[in-house]
């Protein structure tokens, strides 16, 4: 009877879900007997199963039992106990002696998989299911005992579903422990099953949501949490999911499916991690309960990504208009001596053209590898994550001191393979140069596509910053291949030398903008070790040209006082305690606590976050952030203001920007009156983006508050 239900059971559901199928999983057992399976056609299987027992049992004991699934070629897959909205779990029909009975099974962790809409939960590759086997007290039975049934289950690929089935057997020796050997393959399946929490969860349903909060350390690491619920069509199994952290809680929200049920328990495995060798899972029971609110959020129920294609014209967009930022003055001097010199031929341009370009995207996509590689290990970083470092920040500083002093004759270079000897090498590096320094301006649409980047694919978060690059590279790009835009440069003569030396003042101004970074990030102490190496450096650039002596000579001289710079800054930078600006708003210093108690007042919040060295940061603060009207209409409204100071490395402010989808500064951030949900803001603000927001606060709430009306008459 069984072998036809299920053979009903599973034509049923290919019909109705036209399925792609899922890898079977199965670890190559090392003791038991091999089982023999077949697909219900006759055919061989296209995922093998065979029984494993680990070691002797005796009457009134137990051993364990393995089921391990191998499929025969990568596509294959198999399901987990509770397959999703299609699919079969397996199930066994056992053939066992008298006094021997196997309790439920536990599985691994399992990946999710959804084709047109439906949720499969799958595993990929080979696994394996283990389950108690156990000798009734009484039991006079001599050994070795035959343990045998048939499994029957489905293998899939992503087109067709096949229902199988294997007959399993396998011999145990009668004995107590160690008086046989017991089989090592066991531990690697035991490894694979999630633990189970020694502490139960508890649940409640609410406005057509399960709400589920499962004890969990606050300080503990998690990264894309999933909950595998072992009860069938409770949730929406395709809906995303929401996870707070409350205290030592995770507090998770899923969408209920709609069909009434509702159980006293449930169980299943909370998943962290996208899948692979990197995820984890915890098993936990749940009963009803109270299950707390608010918290510190990890994944918002509604946090779609929007499509690949749409970042990638984010990213494209935010590099393009990069071209205009302030960021980028430290580069815009070279390429225009670069872009006036270009009189040769259209072959050369189009070299300069695509060196240029080779030297942004390269850039970006390094970067943006760093920035990924730092995140998966443990590190708390961000977008321009380098300029929160003193010693890159001195570097930019010794740099832009020499090109400022090259540019105002006080030195040339000297032939080297990145100046004018080798026209593409040096746009090349005009193009390294022009990717780094634009990365503190985070444009409207580059900071959604990085955002986003973060919780992509590592492939296709490359892509996007590969995306940045090409945006910020297009109008060199352009004109390299472009004859009628070339043919309106001007061409070159005695007006360049003059024009060099004009350049001299934006890049010396972008000098004198690092040095006042300089001082936020390290003091007074790290401002006059770089005014010293600067100095130094210059010097040294000027008596080498002067003596004419080799190019080596110029790059070991200045590379050793650039050197002994950026390691001096580093120890001034790490003896400095940062004091932020004042503010007219009078603002809270940022920490998750300090915003929990701020938005427990039940008065609006805004908070913003910024950077020195973000100078679309600055400009929003001067324009709408530190100005009287805001000030005084925050003051009638009774809005609390925080600032979160991202200058140098705080991985606090770092975890909640990612929450948020942000990779970078500016963000900003208003909470209504009321304890509501935050509203982003634009990362460009007008002068009456905060006032209006203030006066709309203060319409709906009281301007005073009780104990300063006055007396009743």
């Amino acid at each position: 009877m069984l072998h036809a239900r299920w053979t009903l059971v599973a034509a049923l559901r290919l019909m109705a879900a036209g399925l792609a199928g899922l890898l079977g999983l199965a670890l190559v057992g090392l003791s038991a007997a091999p089982a023999h399976a077949q697909g219900l056609s006759g055919a061989a299987p296209n995922i093998a199963a065979s029984l494993e027992v680990e070691g002797p049992l005796a009457p009134g004991g137990e051993t364990t039992l393995a089921i391990r699934f191998t499929p025969v070629s990568p596509e294959w897959h198999g399901y987990w106990s509770n397959p999703g909205d299609a699919g079969l779990g397996m199930q066994v029909e056992w053939d066992l002696p008298e006094g021997v009975s196997v309790g439920a099974f536990e599985y691994p962790t399992p990946d999710r998989l959804l084709i047109d809409g439906l949720m499969n939960h799958i595993f990929e590759g080979r696994y394996a299911v283990l389950a108690p086997l156990r000798l009734a007290a009484g039991s006079t039975a001599e050994g070795p005992l035959r343990i045998a049934g048939t499994a029957f289950y489905l293998a899939c690929t992503d087109e067709i579903c096949v229902p199988e089935e294997a007959q399993i057997e396998a011999l145990v020796v009668i004995g107590e422990k160690g008086s046989a050997p017991r089989d090592p393959g066991f531990a690697q399946y035991r490894a694979a099953i999630p633990p189970l929490l020694d502490a139960p969860a508890t649940f409640q349903q609410s406005r057509g949501l399960l709400r589920l909060a499962i004890p969990f350390p606050a300080g503990a690491a998690i990264a894309q949490p999933h909950v595998f619920l072992s009860e069938k069509d409770i949730i929406n199994y395709s809906a995303p999911q929401g996870f707070a952290q409350v205290g030592d809680t995770l507090v998770a929200e899923i969408e209920l499916a709609g069909t009434g049920e509702d159980p006293d328990t449930l169980s299943g495995i909370l998943k962290m991690g996208a899948g692979g060798e990197d995820a984890r899972g915890l098993r936990f029971n749940a009963v009803r309960g109270e299950v707390p609110g608010g918290g510190r959020t990890i994944m918002a129920r509604d946090s779609t990504l929007p499509s690949v294609w749409l970042i990638l014209l984010g990213a494209f967009a935010g590099g393009l208009l990069l071209n205009i930022m302030p960021c980028v003055f430290p580069i815009l001097s070279l390429k225009a001596l670069s872009l006036a010199k270009a009189g040769a031929g259209p072959a050369e341009a189009r070299r300069d053209a695509l060196a240029y370009t080779a030297g942004v995207m390269l850039a970006t996509v390094a970067l943006g590898a760093a920035m990924l590689a730092l995140r998966a290990a443990g590190e708390q970083v961000g977008w321009a994550f380098q300029l929160q470092e003193p010693g890159v920040v001195m570097a930019l500083f010794l740099l832009a001191s020499l090109i400022t002093a090259n540019f105002a004759g006080v030195f040339e270079l000297p032939s080297v393979p990145l100046t004018s000897g080798d026209k593409p090498a040096g746009s090349f590096a005009t193009g390294l140069l022009a990717a780094v320094a634009a990365t503190p301006c985070t444009g409207p649409f580059m900071a959604a596509a990085i955002g986003a980047a973060l919780l992509l694919p590592v492939g296709v978060a490359l892509a996007v910053f590969a995306a940045l690059g090409l945006g910020l590279a297009l109008p060199f790009l352009l004109i390299g291949f472009v004859p009628a835009l070339r043919t309106r440069l001007p061409r070159p003569g005695t007006w360049m030398g003059t024009f060099r030396k004009l350049l001299a003042i934006p890049m010396g101004l972008t000098a004198l903008a690092l040095a006042w970074l300089i001082t936020q990030v390290g003091g007074h102490a790290m401002l006059l070790i770089a005014g010293l190496a600067g100095i130094a450096a210059v010097a040294l650039a000027f008596v080498f040209h002067r003596r004419q002596i080799r190019a080596a000579v110029w790059v070991v001289g200045i590379g050793l006082v650039a050197a002994l710079g950026v390691v001096r800054a580093s120890d001034a930078a790490a003896e400095h305690d940062k004091q932020s600006a004042a503010s007219l708003l009078s603002p809270q210093a940022f920490s998750q606590s300090a915003l929990d108690e701020a938005r427990a007042t039940g008065q609006s919040v805004f908070v913003w976050f910024t950077a020195d060295w973000c100078v679309t940061c600055k400009v929003n603060e001067g324009i709408a952030i530190e100005r009287e009207a805001t000030r005084e209409a925050f003051d009638e409204a009774g809005v609390i203001a925080m600032v979160g100071d991202w200058t140098v490395r705080d991985a606090e402010i770092t975890e909640f920007l990612t929450q948020q989808g942000a990779a970078g500064v500016p963000l900003y951030l208003w909470y209504p009156a009321g304890g509501a949900e935050a509203q982003q803001l634009p990362q460009v603000l007008t002068p009456e983006s905060l006032v209006n927001l203030a006066r709309q606060s203060q319409a709906r709430t009281p301007s005073r508050l009780p104990d300063q009306l006055p007396p009743a008459e």
